[in-house]
C-alpha cells in the first residue's frame, strides 16, 4: 500500500540567499541560490531528504556569506578608523 502522507516542504531560504548575494558576498550567495533552487525541485520529485539537505546548505551558505561580509566591513572600518586617528594625531605644527 502506498503512503500518501508527505512531509512538509522545507524552507528554501531564497530571500536570504538573494540578500546575501546582493548585499554581502557574491560567491557564497550564488551557492546559496543554487541550493535554494534545488529545494523546490527535490521536493517536487519526492526526494524529501535531498530537499532538506539542500535547504540546510542554502541557509548555511547564506549565513557564511553574511558573516564574511560582516568581517570584511569590520576590517574596513578598523583600517580606516586607525588611519583617521593616526592622521588626526600626527597633524601638528608645520
Amino acid at each position: 500500500m502506498e503512503n500518501n502522507q508527505t512531509r512538509p516542504k522545507p524552507n528554501n531560504y531564497l530571500v536570504l540567499a538573494i540578500i546575501s548575494t546582493v548585499f554581502c558576498c557574491l560567491i557564497p550567495g550564488i551557492v546559496s541560490i543554487v541550493n535554494a533552487a534545488k529545494v523546490n525541485e527535490a521536493y517536487a520529485l519526492g526526494n524529501y531528504d535531498q530537499a532538506e539537505k539542500a535547504s540546510k546548505n542554502a541557509k548555511t551558505w547564506a549565513i557564511v556569506g553574511m558573516a564574511i561580509a560582516g568581517l570584511l566591513w569590520l576590517l574596513y572600518i578598523a583600517i580606516f578608523g586607525f588611519a583617521l586617528i593616526g592622521g588626526l594625531m600626527s597633524s601638528g605644527d608645520f
